[in-house]
């Protein structure tokens, strides 16, 4: 049985689709209050940034989340507007506080990072100026650090280069210098903040997806579909159809084909 067009582009939607509302980023649960339009695993160090992002600000509200190297550790995620590595970096900071309870608030500093020297207890202004800086120490002992960056059209585009990192102890209240493993000086990346685009004025903290059920809008299945769409030229909900009926097709074909096998055998 021959598959007809439109279910050769439903199953390729399918195969697009899939992976984005299977991301693990999408399962996160965060406190009440604080939900985001959309999020992405990072490749490095086990993170994944959730982000919703307002143009007519612009601004831009995340929740960073990964696990310190070491328990009483450290977590960081910044933009880097002049480059694309560490220095230059206009970072956010949080401090585990040594436990791994979700009770504990970790403390959260700006940091302007002009070299490789050690980062002091003091923070240190940066670009973008920061508001509702917070963090939590949830399950598996993974920090999440909250933040809204007030953006500017002049330094930052809708791609922007951001790092991460984690660090395994503080001392006297300063973040000590981090491995220099594969995965820690690979963790930096292009982020696309369209992606997270918020639909009218901005959610407090966010937009709606930490749960990432695929079922509204700004989720990455949603988000997926709708982009499909557009290129295909065809209504999201035309492309939805399209995709279960791809889908029943290919169960009928698996059916019909173990079933072949199976009387083969038999014969």
């Amino acid at each position: 049985m021959a598959l007809t067009a439109p279910h050769r582009l439903a199953l390729l939607l399918l195969v697009a689709a899939l992976p984005a509302a299977m991301s693990s980023c999408a399962g996160e649960d965060f406190p009440s209050g604080r939900s985001y339009v959309t999020c992405e695993d990072l490749p490095y160090l086990g993170a994944s940034l959730h982000w919703t992002y307002d143009a007519s600000g612009p601004s831009l509200s995340l929740a960073f989340v990964a696990a310190p190297a070491a328990p009483g550790g450290w977590v960081a995620w910044g933009i880097n507007p002049t480059g694309t590595g560490m220095v230059g970096a206009q970072a956010l900071v949080a401090l585990a506080g040594g436990t791994a309870n979700s009770s504990v608030q970790a403390v959260v500093r700006t940091y302007n990072i002009t070299g490789y020297a050690p980062l002091g207890v003091a923070p240190t202004p940066i670009a973008f100026p920061a508001t509702g800086l917070a963090a939590d120490v949830g399950g598996g002992g993974k920090v999440r650090l909250y933040a809204t960056l007030r953006l500017d059209n002049k330094g930052v585009k809708k791609v922007v280069n951001h790092v991460w990192q984690v660090g395994s102890s503080v001392t006297r209240g300063a973040p000590d210098m981090h491995a220099m493993d594969p995965d820690n000086l690979a963790s930096k990346g292009k982020l696309v903040l369209s992606d997270g685009a918020a639909a009218s004025a901005p959610a407090p903290a966010g937009g709606p997806s930490s749960s990432g059920d695929g079922s509204g809008d700004g989720t990455p299945l949603s988000r997926a579909i709708s982009r499909a769409a557009d290129t295909a030229g065809v209504p999201a909900p035309a492309v939805l159809v399209l995709a279960v009926l791809g889908f029943l097709t290919m169960t009928i074909i698996n059916s019909k084909t173990q079933k072949t096998l199976l009387y083969s055998v038999l014969e």
